[in-house]
């Protein structure tokens, strides 16, 4: 920052400090930060020559409004020097992930991605699914569009191959066959049912189809289904044949499959009406591990080239990048982002970036494409639909625009017990998941919902107010309950001296707690409904909904990872012989979960009763 201040930052200002700076800088490599009034970073950027690219900002009439903007608010400069150009691109991607400056190109969900995780530290290796740091010893296979498509190839994978999923402390503990043994997804080597040598097989055979070696193992089982059936093993032969279909499913639901067995990312990019869409698909060894679109923030006059080249430095910031990566268009500083990606620490290949045009990886990127396109279209429709709604909303609540943030809270709670609070975020972009947060009730007493949400609320502004300029504010605030909730909050904002920052609403249902019947409760205003079919309505139910089941979510995470069992052993009144007709008859815990009410009573041994009970405690558990 410099010795001096404006009082009041202009575009001659935002030049003079520029200029200032430029005096002093060296024709260097390094990374640069513009800074406004209130210690906010505005840019971060990379320079081959910190001098010559800073002298640029000196001559704002050659640049677009959106850059002459920035440095009318700049009232300070920062610098980092670095050894070479490669650096300074790491550090940059580094700095903006940190600080996401406004004025900058931002990748939004840049959460881990999941892996398929089979470890090497156990006679009797485990298949999971990872996500976040891999330290453990073991084989990693990935990554995966997202948890979907990864749960759904772990649970068949363990259908067709019957490796455990249990921990080692559990695995040790065991004296006789746990229930996946029974569904089929475990040959039980922790009582010795399967020999160690058998087991090996088991887990050659998941590593191998990983691998892409899929044609391998068919042939292999279909010799060994042959083998049984001559010799009247017919049990045996019929699981083996079961496995084939398993592998042939999992293999059929994968789209669009290559023949080449590279491994390879492949992303293209649709723009319009001043939004894009980043679509990436994930191919390992031959294989489809899914596909997943990214919606970055920027501005209208970034080029093509510029928004494709920020997203593909700041998506493989601190992730494994394939030895090749498609892109349906060329990035700016292709040559850089290729030396930049092969030479940090955790990587062991080169990295090549290219733009296909002709063959199959030209298909490739024609596929990829047309998903940028669907995606991107559908997205626009759902803004449009939200931005009407949202100004409908600032309506509503006497707003003076459309609100760019509403956070959302709720509290989960079984008789006082393993109490939780929860935060959702909804923008005009829709849910923002990465904004999520949730509260482990520390100090108010069981059962005491408006402690609780004193308890959350008094902790969320706290922090905010601790972070001085750095706080995000929300614009408005909805509580899940009435007039007693509402008022537990109204007393902690006037209590911290943030009650004007935001407008507080308390959304509560009705009678006999029936949706459409909701009543709004606010500070000195009378209570009132909305029509049962009002689209507002329907869009603050949806918000609310949402906060419950993050709510719920978070509760139950506690109480299962507390108690280290299943989840189905907390619903009273479901006993051993009832949960594995569950399991039997959905194949996992989290189908028993989302399962209709109708479905839960077609299982045998549950009565419409405890298809309801189970129904509710999945759907309607709050204290």
């Amino acid at each position: 920052m410099p010795e001096y201040e404006f009082s009041r930052p202009t575009l001659d200002h935002g030049i003079a400090v520029i200029k200032h700076h430029v005096a002093l800088l060296p024709d260097a490599p390094g990374v640069y930060r513009m800074v406004n009034e209130r210690g906010e970073i505005l840019y971060i950027g990379k320079a081959k020559s910190l001098k010559r690219r800073v002298t640029n900002y000196t001559s704002p009439v050659r640049l677009p409004m959106r850059l002459q903007r920035m440095i009318g608010e700049t009232v300070g400069m920062e610098f980092i020097h670095t050894h070479t150009e490669v650096e300074a691109l790491l550090l940059e991607s580094n700095l903006i992930k940190k600080h996401r400056p406004r004025y900058n190109i931002l990748l939004k969900d840049d959460k881990s991605l999941p892996y398929i995780f089979i470890s090497d530290d156990h006679d009797y290796p485990q298949l999971l699914k990872q996500r976040g740091s891999r330290n453990r010893k073991g084989f990693y296979y990935g990554p995966f569009a997202g948890g979907y498509a990864v749960t759904d190839t772990v649970e068949t994978l363990q259908k067709a191959f019957q490796i455990r999923n249990c921990t080692d402390g559990y695995f040790a503990a065991r004296t006789r066959p746990c229930l996946q043994y029974h569904i089929k997804r475990c040959t039980a080597p922790c009582v010795g049912l399967v020999s160690k040598e058998e087991y090996r097989d088991q887990v050659r055979d998941a590593r191998d189809y990983l691998e892409g070696k899929s044609r391998i193992i068919q042939d292999r089982l279909v010799a060994q289904m042959a083998t049984a059936s001559d010799a009247q093993e017919y049990e045996k032969a019929a699981a083996l044949r079961d496995r084939i279909k398993l592998l042939t499913s999992l293999q059929t639901t994968q789209n669009i499959n290559i023949s080449a067995a590279d491994d390879m990312d492949v992303i293209a990019l649709a723009r319009r009406e001043g939004k894009s869409c980043i679509q990436i698909f994930f191919f390992r060894k031959g294989q489809n591990f899914g596909n997943r679109p990214f919606f970055p923030t920027h501005a209208a006059d970034d080029s093509d080239s510029d928004i494709l080249a920020a997203f593909v430095m700041q998506f493989y910031n601190a992730r494994p990048t394939p030895p090749l990566v498609l892109t349906s268009l060329e990035v700016t500083q292709k040559d850089l982002l290729c030396e930049a990606l092969s030479t940090r620490s955790f990587q062991d290949h080169k990295v090549d970036i290219l733009t296909p045009v002709r063959g199959q990886r030209k298909q490739l990127i024609q596929f990829a494409q047309r998903n940028a396109d669907d995606a991107l279209e559908r997205f626009l429709i759902a803004r449009k639909s939200d931005e009407v709604l949202l100004k409908d909303v600032a309506e509503l609540f006497e707003l003076e625009e459309i609100p760019r943030r509403i956070e959302v809270y709720d509290n989960s709670h079984i008789s006082g017990t393993n109490m939780v609070g929860a935060m959702i975020v909804a923008t005009p972009e829709g849910l923002q998941k990465s904004s999520y947060r949730k509260f482990n009730i520390r100090s108010s007493k069981q059962s005491d919902d408006y402690g609780m949400m004193r308890e959350v609320l008094t902790r969320r502004f706290t922090r905010a107010m601790e972070e001085g300029a750095d706080a995000v504010w929300p614009d408005l605030v909805l509580i899940d309950g009435g007039l007693g909730q509402l008022n537990a909050a109204l007393e902690v904002c006037e209590e911290l001296g943030v009650a004007d920052k935001f407008t507080l609403v308390g959304i509560a249902k009705g009678e006999d707690r029936n949706a459409g019947r909701e009543k709004f409760f606010r500070k000195d205003r009378p209570v009132f409904q909305l029509d049962e079919k009002s689209p507002v309505l329907h869009y603050l139910q949806r918000l609310r909904d949402e906060a419950h089941r993050f709510a719920i979510g978070t509760h139950r995470a506690r109480r299962v990872g507390q108690l280290g069992v299943s989840v189905l052993d907390q619903i009273p009144g479901i006993g051993p012989k009832r949960k594995k007709a569950l399991l039997l008859h959905f194949g996992s815990a989290h189908a028993v979960e989302t399962a209709a009410l109708v479905d839960l009573e077609k299982v045998e041994g549950v009565s419409k009763e405890t298809a309801r009970q189970i129904y509710g405690f999945f759907h309607e558990e709050k204290g």
